[in-house]
């Protein structure tokens, strides 16, 4: 960062502090978390032209440190000295596939936005991108992977994979890649098949999910802006999850007004789709909530109009009563700017102490309001195929400092581990794959 970015960062955050002492002063205490089936969300209140900014400076962890896990559980490194590891996919042989990748750094738009991309780089969310997929094998069982390959490179930002027969599918930023594999393989050296394209930029994670006939596949993608800022012209196919049809090759939109769903899963009890959406940023610390929710076919769920069913965000112009009034309530709220991405069905007894089904999600973390929220990796109990309405609870913590100016690690994306018995999580700022057991 130059000393001038970094100079002007210092001073945007000086004016977004006073902003931040104003607001406090003004609308009182934190409010409540936002959580559950029925949150109570507080009134929006827009916050211009200088909204909250608060991101805590990247540090990693050092030597013997390691994330909180729940009693009875243990963290330790699977496998470090990855770049920005954010998603896993475990093969049915035990191999674990990391994709390595960052948001790429933008010329900025504004004062602001030049605040915001200086402070996203030392936050480590943005930088240079190793646009890899890297596979570790722990061929001993000790809880560390001992083996390193390369099995891709030189991909878009890779994020979402999946495996179904010799067919491994990447999701790059800009489109669905498929590559032949044969079980075992180290390498990948044949040129990408692509499936379907998308518009880069913006939101950039593609998750990927398939279908448990593996005759379908789910991918996730978010947004360019933050409620159609740009016009909804240039959000046309965004915002949605995609289902591609693995025999036709045909795509279509299987759900839409879904700001930024990322982590996707099967409940498989009911064998429904269920993802993890981040919501619109500027209207407050819990306002509204990000939230975990089972996705219909053909559903609409308020983005950029309205959220939490058909509480209409009074900045977006034109409205459209009709959509709003289609709008689905999500299932459960997960709080305000948690940054909800990585997700994993976890059957009970996975987990020491942890003895009901449930949804795991890896909380990024938040940037846009006052006291930092996320940063952990948690579980929503469920129960007859959805959650039971108890809070959540905490599998891995203490990714932030005590006073939430440093981060050691970010969690994002979740899986079971191939023993069935352990948890893996992609933590892209302690560049770590850990294992809880």
């Amino acid at each position: 960062m130059s000393g001038r970015t970094s100079l002007l960062a210092r001073g945007v955050a000086v004016v977004g502090q006073a902003a931040l002492a104003w607001r406090r002063v003004t609308q009182g205490a934190t409010p409540v978390p936002a959580i559950g089936g029925a949150p109570q969300i507080p009134t929006a209140r827009p916050q211009g032209a200088v909204p909250t900014l608060k991101m805590p400076t990247a540090r990693g962890w050092a030597p013997g440190h390691v994330p909180v896990a729940a009693p009875g559980l243990a963290a330790n490194a699977f496998a470090t000295g990855l770049k920005h590891p954010r998603w896993i996919q475990v093969l049915p042989n035990g191999d674990v596939t990391v994709a390595e990748a960052v948001a790429m750094a933008r010329k900025p738009k504004s004062l602001f936005d030049r605040a915001m991309v200086a402070t996203l780089q030392r936050a480590a969310a943005m930088g240079e991108s190793a646009n890899r997929i890297t596979l570790l094998r722990d061929a001993d069982g000790d809880g560390t992977a001992e083996i390193r390959h390369t099995l891709l490179e030189n991909l878009t930002q890779p994020f979402g994979m999946a495996l179904v027969g010799d067919t491994f599918y990447v999701g790059n930023t800009d489109g669905v890649l498929a590559f032949p594999y044969e079980t075992g393989a180290t390498r990948i050296t044949a040129a990408g098949r692509p499936l379907v394209r998308f518009k880069p930029g913006g939101h950039w994670t593609r998750s990927l999910l398939a279908s448990n006939d593996g005759r379908r596949l789910y991918a996730g993608v978010g947004s360019l802006t933050n409620i159609g800022d740009l016009g909804f012209e240039v959000e046309a196919g965004r915002a949605c999850i995609v289902e591609l049809d693995l025999e036709t090759g045909a795509s279509r939109p299987f759900a839409e007004g879904l700001r930024n769903p990322v982590g996707m899963a099967w409940e498989p009890h009911g064998n429904t789709l269920w993802t993890v959406v981040n919501e619109r940023d500027g209207l407050g610390d819990e306002t509204p909530p990000d939230y975990l929710t089972s996705v219909r076919e053909g559903g609409f769920y308020g983005w950029p109009y309205c959220y939490w069913g058909q509480t209409v965000d009074d900045r977006v112009q034109p409205q459209d009563t009709a959509r709003v009034a289609s709008a689905i309530t999500p299932d459960y709220a997960l709080g305000g700017h948690t940054a909800s991405l990585g997700l994993c069905w976890m059957p009970r007894g996975t987990l020491t102490g942890f003895d009901e089904d449930g949804m795991v999600i890896g909380q990024h973390g938040s940037w846009n309001r006052s006291t930092l929220s996320g940063y952990r990796v948690i579980l929503v109990p469920f129960a007859n195929g959805r959650p039971t309405g108890a809070p959540p609870r905490d599998i891995l913590s203490g990714f932030l400092s005590p006073d939430e100016r440093e981060s050691y690690g970010r969690p994002v994306g979740v899986a079971i581990g191939a023993d069935g018995k352990s948890l893996l999580v992609a933590d892209d700022v302690g560049d770590v794959i850990w294992r809880v057991a």
